[in-house]
């Protein structure tokens, strides 16, 4: 008797990719609040995206990528640029800036929300079962997380709001990003070349409204600032981006969402080691809640349209 195929989110060039950029943006919390001080958001972000274009435009040239990118190409990298490199990150940055960088990571994990909606209005993707129950469970756990970053926040309820509210402006943001990488017209042009152009374009937005908000460019010479860049540029952009949206054309914006559900503990794991973040078990259940979720959803098959 023969059997079904896996699902597709459990087929290794899904796997893989996830477990990469979920690794690696699990770090990029502790890292984007090191870059706080000295230089100002919009100018750190610039850095960020102009290195991360650079590079991986080069890496698609070495491959030597098909496809050629027209001017409805371009428009789309630009919206594309505008919506994940401008408006997403200069919302976080700022919103490290009134909570810690754990509790960002938190509310980041309700990413999973609007891309689940998004892509039910504009890509026709149903919600299967076991991605609701996944993401329930998921979501219990994230809750759980929130309530204790929020009860340990030193900086007060105000402030908290504060963050918490640009965080969610962040969301939305990425979250258009991610569903644009959806449709047809992302699949009709090379993705590395596509996405280095978005990342140029986003970097020189981002360069653009800093210079306009904060006078010309302030770089810090200090070699943690310079490492840190290097590292959001060339390993959590030029690296992560593609991988994760590669994931999400195969399984969609929902279930790729989910690596913003485990990212809080992996950034939360860091933070123990790093910042002496204590865990409770309100903090510990939350946790645990979060990775049952994401094993339930991603092993779910994806739905029919």
């Amino acid at each position: 008797m023969a059997t079904a195929p896996p699902p597709q989110s459990t087929r290794a060039r899904v796997l893989v990719p996830f477990a990469i950029v979920t690794l690696i943006w699990g770090s990029t919390w502790l890292v984007i609040r090191d870059q706080l001080g000295v230089v100002p958001p919009s100018w750190s972000v610039s850095y960020r995206f102009l290195v991360a274009g650079i590079a991986l435009y080069a890496w698609s040239a070495i491959r030597r990528e098909g496809g050629r990118i027209d001017a409805r190409g371009l428009r789309f990298a630009a919206a594309l640029g505008l919506a994940q490199f401008v408006l997403n990150f200069n919302f976080v940055y700022r919103a490290e800036q009134f909570i810690t960088s754990g509790l960002v990571a938190v509310v980041f994990a309700l990413l999973l929300v609007p891309n689940a909606l998004f892509g039910r209005i504009f890509l026709g993707q149903r919600l299967g079962r076991q991605l609701i129950v996944g993401s329930a469970i998921a979501m219990a756990g994230v809750a759980l997380l929130f309530l204790h970053e929020v009860r340990s926040d030193p900086n007060g309820p105000g402030a908290s709001l504060t963050g918490i509210a640009l965080t969610l402006c962040a969301i939305l943001s990425a979250s258009s990003a991610n569903v644009m990488q959806g449709t047809a017209t992302a699949r009709a042009y090379p993705m590395l070349r596509t996405t280095a152009i978005a990342m140029l374009l986003g970097g020189a937005f981002d360069a653009a409204w800093a210079y306009a908000t904060v006078g010309p460019p302030v770089i810090e010479w200090r070699a943690g600032y310079i490492a840190g860049i290097l590292y959001l540029g060339l390993a959590a952009s030029a690296l992560a981006f593609p991988l994760y949206f590669g994931v999400i054309r195969i399984i969609g914006p929902a279930k790729s969402a989910y690596s913003s559900v485990i990212v809080p503990v992996i950034a939360m794991a860091l933070s123990t080691a790093f910042e002496g973040y204590r865990w409770t078990p309100l903090a510990a259940g939350g946790a645990a809640l979060a990775g049952v979720g994401l094993i339930v959803a991603l092993t779910a098959r994806r739905p029919n349209r």
